[in-house]
């Protein structure tokens, strides 16, 4: 079995509405060494398949992510027993 992660953020150039909120409440809280904010959510799963790879990218792709706006990156984080 094997842990993997799928991190889903947006596309450059896509607005992300709630990275934009935080980013404004840091500036107004006088954070201005800041100067971007970007979301990434992250899911792990446990797979045990020797194709955890495109596992994860089916499920990724066909649950977490709108290609028109997000990208996704599939980490393995280590080998589960």
């Amino acid at each position: 079995m094997v842990k993997v992660r799928i991190e889903v953020s947006y596309l450059d150039g896509v607005e992300d509405p709630e990275a934009l909120t935080i980013f404004k409440n840091l500036s107004s809280l006088g954070y201005d060494s800041v100067k971007s904010l970007r979301i990434i959510r992250s899911y792990e799963l446990d797979i045990d398949s020797p194709h955890y790879e495109s596992v994860a990218r089916d499920i990724g792709q066909n649950l977490m992510i709108n290609p028109v706006i997000h990208r996704m990156k599939i980490v393995k984080v280590e080998d589960v027993e």
